[in-house]
């Protein structure tokens, strides 16, 4: 089954870092209640969402050698608490992000298809993959597999999980390749919607055409019109040349909206989650990721530090910086802009982390989300939610109906299954 009909999907992103107002919630372990998931995905239903979409974390993010406590730095397993979402709504899709590098394809191939069976085929696998040594240490592989080899793996591993949701239950499935020689029994029926919706969201040209060869809905970092037109026709360019229907992948960048009466406390109300969520603490941590020492002293509404990086080159990430950083390169950079553009640490920290949004007036908004659909730049929105359990209710209650109305927003569900409701192709099945 697909679609030509242009509409917009909106999908409940979770992201990493302190993006939301907890209510005023005093614990910050209220990240693993699953009452405020459940608030969320109830809400995300009856605003005809999607999907909910979680990312993974497989270590704890550390900050300065020590667990960075002014993030939220884990991860519930997203396919035990999309177990638990999925037996309390009835239409919503819920994507896991599962990385290949560290995992087993048929272990990881029986847990996907097993709540995607008791979920009625509600499933969605947002495949990632990593070289970094520093989570890898927590499988006692740290670094075992080269960047150059990352997709090539992920390609095998995929390809043998698929071959086992294809297979009838208790068939034989046999793979010899490069990574994996093995011997598996399916342990499952088939899904109902044939095989559980791939996403990835590799940004190099490696990561664009592994999506284009394989995925089903891809997660961008492109907002402005002009560069979200740009990635979505490369995308299908690249559908196209590998045998694909050019409307065959769904493309969600992910933003925040926020809703005003008008545009002026819309703003207002930006400006204030952003300053609750980035506190001097924050701003200040971000210096010193990078800086490598303990900068508790600096003043936030300054100037950069005199005092140089502790090491021109990191040799591990702690789950901020990436390995690849040359902390004096940045440090040089970052006093550059600063002093070209007349820029306190905060107003770099806020410009180097600008988040894509949309604020407005529910009409507003609603005009803009319009035109992206209709130049074909988007196929859905990744909503970060800005406060805890209530953080759809804006969107559902005002902004839904605009879209609505403008006749780009779907009024039920066209179906049960995530492959269905997002207006994707049914799957033709490999051979086991």
């Amino acid at each position: 089954m697909s679609t030509s009909r242009r509409e917009l999907h909106f999908a409940g992103f979770f992201p990493f870092g302190p993006h939301y107002d907890w209510s005023a919630r005093e614990d910050p372990y209220d990240y693993y209640d699953v009452e405020s998931y459940v608030g969320l995905a109830r809400s995300a239903e009856r605003g005809l969402f999607s999907a909910l979409f979680l990312g993974d974390s497989q270590r704890l993010r550390e900050h300065l050698g020590r667990v960075n406590d002014s993030v939220v730095t884990g991860r519930p397993d997203q396919l035990v608490l999309f177990a638990h979402l999925a037996a309390r709504t009835r239409h919503l899709g819920f994507v896991a992000t599962l990385n290949t590098t560290f995992s087993d394809p048929v272990e990881l191939a029986a847990r996907v298809a097993t709540v995607d069976r008791l979920s009625g085929g509600r499933v969605g696998w947002n495949l990632v993959t990593t070289e970094n040594a520093w989570t890898g240490a927590n499988f006692r592989r740290g670094g075992y597999l080269p960047a150059a080899e990352r997709y090539r793996h992920a390609e095998e591993h995929l390809a043998v999980a698929q071959r086992i949701w294809d297979a009838d239950p208790g068939a034989e499935v046999r793979h010899s390749g490069a990574h994996y020689d093995l011997v598996a029994r399916t342990p499952l029926p088939r899904s109902v919607q044939g095989r559980p919706v791939l996403f990835q969201a590799g940004e190099s040209d490696e990561g664009r055409d592994f999506a284009a060869r394989h995925a089903e809905g891809i997660f961008s970092r492109y907002l402005d019109l002009d560069a979200a037109t740009s990635f979505a026709d490369d995308m299908r360019r690249r559908l196209v040349a590998h045998g694909r229907p050019a409307d065959s992948l769904r493309i969600f960048p992910a933003a925040s909206i926020t809703l005003g009466d008008t545009e002026a406390e819309a703003r207002e109300k930006a400006e204030w989650f952003h300053r609750r969520t980035w506190t001097d603490r924050m701003v200040v941590s971000v210096v010193e990721a990078v800086w490598g020492r303990d900068l508790s002293w600096l003043d936030p509404d300054g100037p950069l530090p005199d005092v140089d990086p502790v090491s021109a080159e990191q040799t591990r990430t702690h789950g901020v910086v990436n390995t690849r950083d040359r902390p004096l390169e940045t440090a040089a950079r970052w006093r550059r802009i600063t002093a070209d553009e007349g820029l306190t640490v905060r107003q770099l920290v806020d410009r180097l982390n600008a988040s894509a949004a949309f604020v407005g007036t529910p009409g507003g908004v609603a005009d803009r989300l319009t035109e992206y659909v209709h130049a074909g730049a988007l196929d859905g929105i990744n909503l970060t939610p800005q406060s805890v359990p209530d953080g759809f209710d804006d969107v559902v209650d005002r902004l839904v109906p605009e879209l609505q109305a403008r006749g780009v927003y779907r009024t039920r569900y066209p179906g049960t299954t995530l492959r269905e409701n997002l207006g994707l192709r049914d799957v033709v099945a490999q051979d086991a």
